[in-house]
C-alpha cells in the first residue's frame, strides 16, 4: 500500500473537515508541513486496490466477525454534476430520486456493509461502477456509456471473494428488489451455501406447492391470500427450491399504506425474525447518508479518475474511524460530528476575541459611537 501514514492523515482530515476536502486545505491544516503537491501526488499517482482496502480493515473485521453476521448490500451515487464525464463519473439510473426516479451524474458505488451481532458495522468491501464501453443508443442516437459487468455480477464476484478468500463469516445476505435476481438467489443458496433475505416486486410469480410448480401453476404474489406478518412456503418462478414468503404492511408519511414482500431460503425462520432481520438493512441507508455528510464523500473537487477513486477509498476508511469513535463515545455519527463542529466553532470564537483584543490595544479612532467594536 502506498504511504499508509498519509492515508491515515487524509482520512482524519475528512473526518474533521466541514468544507471541501482539498490538498491545499490539508496542507494549511499542517502549517505547510505537508506540501500541496505531495498530497495531490498521493491522491493521483496510483489507485488503491481492493486488496489495499482489505489490508486496512482486516484486523478490525477479525475482532468483530461472527457466524451470525449479516452482509447488507446496496449502492449509492456520489453526485458530481459539474465534473467532466469519464469512465467513473458518468450518468447512472437513480431509483432513490423522489418523487420520480431518473438519471444522476456521479460515481456509482456498490457497498457491502457487515453487521456484526457484537454491535458494530463495517464496510467490508465496495466496488466503483466503471462504464468503460461506449455505444450509440438506438432511440436517441446519442453516444452513451455502459459497464461490461452488471451490478448483480459485481455482487456475486465480491461475495465470492469475501467468502472464499477473505474468509469473512456471515449467515445472511440482505438486499432490496434491485438485487433480487434468480442468479443472485441461486449464488447465495448453492455456491455460498448461505441464507438470503430479499425484497420482491409484487409482480413476481410463485407456486403454492411443488405440484403446482411442476404443472406451471404460478400466481402473482400480490394476488395470493397472504395476511400481513404471515409466512408461507412457496416456489418462486425460476427457483427449484422452496422459500418462505412474507408480506409486510407499512404506513407512508402521507398516511397511505404499502406492501413489502420478503423472501428467504431459511425455512427455519419465523415471520417476526424475517422482518426484524430484513429491517436491519436500513442501516446501509444510514451508512450512505453518513458517508456523504460526515466524512466528505461528495466534497472532493478533484477531476481525475484516480484521484476521485482514492478519495472514495479514504472516505470509507474515515467512516470506519467514525464508527469506532461513535462506539467509544456511545453516540451516533451525526451527534459526534456536531460535537466536533461545536468545538471548532468555539475555537474560532476564541480566536476572534483574541483578534479583537489586539485591535483594541493598537487603538481605533472614531469608534466610540460603535458599541460592536470595543
Amino acid at each position: 500500500m502506498k504511504d499508509p501514514k498519509l492515508l491515515d492523515l487524509y482520512s482524519d482530515y475528512l473526518l474533521a473537515s466541514f468544507r471541501m476536502a482539498t490538498a491545499t486545505g490539508l496542507s494549511e491544516l499542517t502549517d505547510q508541513a505537508l506540501s500541496h503537491d505531495k498530497i495531490s501526488r498521493f491522491l493521483g499517482q496510483e489507485e488503491f486496490s481492493s486488496k489495499d482496502y482489505w489490508r486496512c480493515i482486516k484486523p478490525l473485521v477479525r475482532k468483530v466477525e461472527h457466524v451470525n453476521a449479516i452482509i447488507k448490500i446496496d449502492d449509492t451515487i456520489e453526485e458530481k454534476p459539474h465534473t467532466t464525464e469519464n469512465e467513473v463519473i458518468c450518468w447512472h439510473w437513480d431509483h432513490s430520486k423522489k418523487p420520480k426516479a431518473g438519471l444522476t451524474k456521479g460515481i456509482n458505488i456498490l457497498n457491502f456493509l457487515y453487521h456484526s451481532p457484537l454491535g458494530i458495522e463495517i464496510p467490508v468491501t465496495y466496488e466503483i461502477v466503471r462504464k468503460t464501453e461506449q455505444y450509440v443508443d438506438v432511440k436517441s442516437g446519442k453516444v452513451k456509456r455502459r459497464s461490461p459487468r452488471s451490478k448483480n455480477e459485481m455482487v456475486r464476484d465480491q461475495l465470492f471473494v469475501l467468502h472464499k478468500y477473505n474468509r469473512v463469516p456471515f449467515r445472511y445476505v440482505v438486499w432490496d428488489t434491485w438485487f433480487s435476481s434468480k442468479e443472485n438467489f441461486d449464488f447465495v443458496h448453492r455456491t455460498l451455501e448461505k441464507h438470503f433475505i430479499g425484497a420482491l416486486k409484487s409482480n413476481r410469480k410463485a407456486a403454492l406447492c411443488l405440484e403446482d410448480k411442476l404443472e406451471g401453476k404460478f400466481h402473482r404474489i400480490d394476488g395470493l391470500e397472504l395476511q400481513a406478518g404471515q409466512a408461507i412456503t412457496v416456489y418462486i418462478r425460476g427457483l427449484d427450491y422452496p422459500v418462505q414468503l412474507i408480506k409486510q404492511v407499512f404506513i407512508n408519511k402521507d398516511g397511505s399504506s404499502g406492501d413489502l414482500y420478503l423472501v428467504t431460503n431459511d425455512l427455519d425462520l419465523d415471520a417476526p425474525t424475517i422482518c426484524t432481520t430484513y429491517d436491519k438493512r436500513w442501516g446501509v441507508e444510514v451508512f450512505h447518508k453518513s458517508l456523504k455528510q460526515n466524512v466528505g464523500l461528495e466534497k472532493s473537487p478533484t477531476k481525475h479518475e484516480t484521484s476521485q477513486c482514492n478519495h472514495v477509498f479514504a472516505a470509507m476508511v474515515s467512516w470506519t474511524k467514525l464508527e469506532l469513535l461513535s462506539l467509544k463515545e456511545q453516540s451516533n455519527h451525526f451527534a459526534l460530528k456536531n460535537k466536533l463542529y461545536v468545538k471548532a466553532l468555539r475555537a474560532a470564537y476564541d480566536e476572534l476575541q483574541s483578534l479583537k483584543g489586539y485591535i483594541s490595544k493598537i487603538g481605533q479612532p472614531n469608534l466610540s459611537h460603535t458599541p460592536l467594536l470595543r
